[in-house]
């Protein structure tokens, strides 16, 4: 059982690391050859310039201006300054919700733990049961300001159940608020964005195969059928993996080319040669930019005539397809409905936006989703128990004392008092955190695995299995195995009706684990998240041996996103903590508050400066937030129920049966008041945005609108070069969503692909068209892209719902 001395190692140790990966950072940020990784946002929005350009060659590597190094600390005041509705306009409204549940946990935290350390911590002191029980169980000075130290039948549990209420009702409120703003939020949000191709669209699954059709006549006579005065035209979905091997191959001859395009531009008068033989190490020498040049184009007819045996091949096109309608109106009523009488086929959905898409997914064939998902439950549950092992490793070596009366040969080593304090105090909480280390990883693998069409549908799949994960093996699973090895001298010499007696009192006690834990993850964890060390070392890595041309550099900024299906879960646990320790052992509340605001601080700097995400879901996560922080409040209430029976309080645990109800109906009420906001689009909001499109915008050429929204990023990239002629004349987007679509590239490579303009009516080209004052340019929609990151491009600022000219 640590003690305060091993606590105090453990804070020592992580306070320490932690600022010394502040320091780390404020110090590597300022410095030039460090700027694209510390602020590729910035780069990727074509705000910023580098800042080795110019000057002397020692000042493109280190920053020579020292006054810069006296205000290194000027990050933290930065982090803040920006508004939320800036912070919307900048980087998503997920970003931003996301960072309220940081502020969330604040609201909740601060209150209780003021309330708990000034009420609880002098009842449970003034008790005294464990001075008497020192001889039979392992105990430390934390577990006396637990509610361990309350002796049985007290009145004293009246004050705890007290306080259950008062917590409980407090969490509720803020809930409920936060829910309530939160869904005003993802409202207007919604309904300040303009036009956009997912409001249109909708996906269909599982399109039947009609003996004599084809999957694209069977899709236009189905929904000319049945959606005939609101269906424009649709999309279908193509297996085109020997595509996308040839677009892969392409784009490195391309790289290579501008490698040696620039190579040229520095030394005119000596063109690059290179060996056409293995590797280059022998074979003719011939003139470089010739030599690709002359391998693009043949590539270029290989695919041109690949994409056109992908198209004529009836057997490529797959049963899915992305179907557009005329109006908003007309896809909520095709997304929100069943189309058949069989509930299996046409199996409609909202569809995601374009780069939400997870492409390589659409090729799993429907019947197969049901057998996908029930294998990987079972993996998931299997996994669970398995990492029972290592916990309960981990385990051990928090508990040296319990451990050492069952193996007395190994008291030499473990009394020594360091290593005895770092055992206890320190190693346990890393040793879990590097187990968990690759969890998420496997994790998003099953997800994948399950079929999920939609990258953010994966990562909130995938965050709430880490969630259970955590639950079982982090919480439960800590406290369970702990107690059997902190306790096994009690469990073998005691009557077994005492052993729940045992359990009750030993459970409050880890505490000290949690305490441990949250030091590692929440504080040095989060310092080493600002740091990013991992991506500092790949870019440099890279720039030394792998970047050949600018789009290379861009390519190897990695800004990453935030990583909601390690970080949600483990925010998730920290609220399961602060609510169930608050009454049972409140001295753990300074270290949860602790990490809120660090960690705040932190993403909240990462979010402005250097996370690009990869979709905008409108905080379609925040309906799974407040579920589990419900049911941290259900956990907490039961283990109390039961933690109070074994303290013999019949008087007082009848009083805690209600309050499980009490909080389920709140969670009910929420769900029905709250959630919709969340599922599905009012009709009544559908048919007003159309209505106001109509006039506003009265010509408006839909179809060429919607012509390639859904076109994959492989085939985009291809045309781009290529068949310029057959596409809809378009201004494009700025970097930000090329550097994505060339992300998801390579990600998807091997994927199933729509092609660009099967299925469409010919329309006259869409070059512009009239559009108000107050919105931005509305080619700015193309693809999919959210407003937020393309609008302060052209010129156009969002604030309080509506959009205004900087000009």
């Amino acid at each position: 059982m640590a003690t305060l001395s091993d606590i105090g190692v453990s804070a020592l140790i992580n306070i320490l690391s932690a600022f010394a990966f502040l320091l780390a950072f404020a110090l590597l940020r300022i410095q030039p050859v460090n700027d694209r990784v510390y602020f590729p946002k910035w780069y990727i929005n074509g705000e910023r310039a580098s800042p080795r350009r110019g000057g002397n060659f020692v000042a493109k590597f280190v920053n020579l201006d020292f006054k810069t190094y006296l205000t290194f600390l000027n990050w933290m005041p930065q982090a803040l300054k920006m508004s939320e509705t800036q912070l919307i306009n900048h980087a998503g409204l997920d970003s931003a919700v996301f960072l309220r549940i940081y502020t969330l946990g604040l609201k909740i935290f601060v209150p209780i733990a003021v309330v708990a350390l000034l009420i609880l911590i002098p009842v449970n002191v003034s008790s005294g049961t464990l001075f008497f029980l020192r001889k039979e169980l392992v105990v430390s000075d934390i577990d006396k300001l637990s509610i361990s130290n309350v002796p049985p039948k007290s009145i004293r549990f009246f004050v705890h159940i007290g306080l259950e209420y008062l917590f409980t009702i407090w969490i509720c409120y803020m809930l409920y608020k936060e829910y309530d703003n939160v869904a005003t939020m993802r409202l207007h949000f919604l309904a300040s964005q303009r036009r956009r191709a997912e409001q249109f669209t909708v996906a269909v699954r599982n399109v039947p195969q009609i003996p004599g059709h084809s999957i694209a006549d069977s899709l236009d006579h189905f929904f000319k059928t049945n959606h005939p005065d609101t269906y424009l035209c649709h999309q279908a979905v193509y297996n085109a993996n020997k595509f996308a091997s040839l677009v892969r191959k392409r784009d490195r001859l391309q790289n290579w080319l501008d490698y040696n395009q620039l190579k040229l531009e520095r030394n005119p008068e000596k063109r690059p040669t290179k060996k056409i033989g293995f590797l280059g190490l022998w074979g003719e020498r011939v003139d470089s930019i010739d030599f690709y040049k002359q391998q693009i184009k043949e590539f270029d007819k290989r695919m041109e005539l690949e994409r056109q045996k992908v198209l004529k091949d009836s057997k490529s096109i797959l049963p899915v397809a992305f179907v557009s309608f005329k109006s908003r109106w007309g896809a909520a009523v095709c997304a929100q409905t069943q189309q058949s009488k069989n509930p299996t086929l046409w199996l409609t959905d909202w569809a995601p936006e374009p780069r939400d898409v997870y492409w390589r997914n659409l090729a799993i064939p429907f019947v197969s989703l049901t057998i996908r998902k029930l294998i990987i439950s079972l993996s998931v549950f299997a996994l669970v128990f398995f990492y029972m092992i290592p916990i309960a490793f981990v385990q051990s070596l928090a508990n040296l004392e319990g451990l050492e009366r069952v193996a007395p040969f190994l008291r030499p080593v473990i009394e020594l008092n360091f290593i005895k304090s770092f055992l206890q105090g320190f190693l346990p909480g890393l040793a879990l955190k590097i187990f968990l280390y690759v969890l998420p990883t496997i994790l998003m693998i099953m997800s994948k695995i399950e079929g999920h069409i939609a990258i953010s549908t994966l990562e909130r799949r995938a965050s709430a299995k880490y969630y259970y994960f955590m639950l079982v093996n982090v919480f439960l699973g800590s406290i369970v195995t702990g107690t059997a090895f902190q306790q096994l001298h009690s469990f073998l010499h005691q009557p077994p009706t005492q052993i729940p007696r045992t359990i009750g009192v030993s459970i409050p006690m880890k505490a000290t684990f949690f305490i441990t834990y949250i030091m590692v993850d929440g504080w040095a964890g989060i310092a080493g998240e600002i740091l990013r060390l991992k991506p500092l070392v790949i870019f440099h890595l890279k720039n030394m041996f792998l970047v050949k041309t600018e789009r290379d550099r861009e390519m190897a900024m990695d800004p990453g996103s935030v990583d909601y299906p390690e970080t949600l879960p483990s925010l998730q646990l920290y609220f399961l903590l602060g609510i169930v320790y608050a009454v049972v052992t409140p001295i753990l509340l300074p270290f949860i508050l602790v990490f809120f605001a660090f960690a705040y601080l932190v993403y909240r700097h990462q979010i402005i400066n250097v996370y690009n995400p990869q979709y905008e879901s409108g905080a379609a996560f925040w309906p799974h937030v407040h579920s589990r922080i419900i049911a941290s409040l259900l956990i907490s209430q039961l283990l109390l129920t039961g933690l109070l029976s074994t303290k013999e309080a019949a008087n007082s645990t009848p009083l805690l049966v209600i309050l499980p109800i009490l909080t389920l109906s709140f969670h009910k009420y929420c769900k029905s008041r709250f959630e919709p906001a969340f599922r599905n689009h009012p009709l009544e909001e559908a048919m007003a945005k159309d209505l106001m499109d109509r006039t506003t915008e009265p010509d408006i050429n839909l179809k060429a609108f919607l012509a390639d929204a859904y076109l994959h990023p492989i085939f985009r990239s291809f045309e781009e070069e290529e068949l310029v002629e057959i596409r809809v004349d378009k201004v494009r987007v700025d970097r930000h969503q090329s550097y994505a679509d060339n992300a998801q590239t390579r990600d998807d490579i091997s994927s199933p692909s729509p092609p660009h303009h099967a299925y469409h009516p010919t329309s006259p080209p869409h070059h512009s068209y009239h559009q108000p004052t107050t919105s931005p340019p509305q080619d700015i929609y193309h693809h999919g892209i959210p407003p937020q990151y393309d609008y302060n491009h052209y010129g156009y600022h969002y604030e309080a719902g509506s959009w205004t000219s900087r000009d």
